[in-house]
């Protein structure tokens, strides 16, 4: 009797197991500090710049989309009233999106707010300023996988401008991420460009493509989605931050759609390489 009650517990115990949903890895949620209350005000940039220390200044370029170099350019600037805050209280993607707890990694770039994201299993992971392509070159929207990458390489636009942190996710069209001077607007020839922080992050963070041979690509990088447009005749939208600070935010829905029409796509290859190591 004791015999055929352990081997149907164990019948029980393994039907039931095939009806589970298997169990994805996920990190756990990033610890972040959140500012005291949320506000903009403008102030002239190089008076601001001559009476804060650098460690301030992080939120302030990334509030701004642009580096060191070019803020001392500018003449006003949109400064945040609390800079205690981490950066991603600033910018403008949820911290968490439920429709991407599958997806191991994703790279988004909001051309509206000039923006990017990643997230590892729908955990925001790190944001960031960019200045994608000008209106005479946009920047091709959609869904994009990362290619190959370089340290170091020639702009196929102009052979005297060194991109680094170069990492490719369009070869045919020569388009791909890498660091380059943000003047606070799109500015490029339909590349993403990033402070140097962020693009050497990111080069180091995705995935090369794997490939069969020099014309058929085995296994693709690391997704990526651009989405969205921007206005190049309007002012900087981040501008509109002054009288509502929470202009420019995305929900959790908003991200949801954006992504949905390529998550089988997006699934598919995350399995196909997963099932490679």
């Amino acid at each position: 009797m004791k015999k055929y009650i352990l081997i149907l517990s164990i019948f029980i115990f393994l039907t039931s197991c095939k009806h589970e949903k298997p169990v994805m890895h996920k990190k756990d949620a990033p610890t972040r500090v959140k500012p005291k209350s949320f506000g903009y005000h403008f102030e002239k940039s190089k008076s601001w710049l001559a009476s804060n220390d650098s460690s301030k200044i992080l939120i302030v370029l990334a509030a701004n989309r642009t580096d060191r170099a070019n803020i001392a350019k500018m003449d006003s600037i949109i400064v945040p009233k609390d800079l205690t805050g981490d950066i991603a209280y600033y910018l403008p993607f949820p911290f968490e999106v439920a429709a991407l707890n599958d997806v191991s990694k994703i790279i988004l770039f909001s051309y509206a707010t000039q923006t990017f994201a990643t997230y590892e299993y729908g955990y925001l992971i790190r944001t960031g300023p960019t200045n994608m392509g000008r209106k005479a070159d946009k920047t091709p929207t959609g869904l994009f996988f990362t290619n190959w990458k370089a340290e170091k390489t020639t702009s196929t636009f102009n052979d005297e401008w060194d991109l680094k942190w170069n990492f490719n996710v369009a070869n045919k069209l020569g388009v791909g991420w890498h660091q380059y001077e943000l003047p606070g607007y799109p500015a490029s020839h339909s590349c993403l460009r990033l402070q140097e922080r962020d693009a050497k992050y990111l080069y180091d963070w995705a995935d090369e493509w794997i490939l069969q041979d020099k014309q058929t690509v085995k296994l693709k990088g690391t997704p990526l989605i651009i989405f969205g447009s921007y206005d190049f005749d309007a002012p900087k939208p981040w501008l509109k931050l002054v009288n509502r600070p929470k202009a420019l935010n995305f929900s959790e829905n908003t991200i949801e759609k954006e992504v949905k029409p390529f998550l089988t796509k997006i699934l598919e290859e995350q399995q196909k390489r997963e099932n490679s190591k």
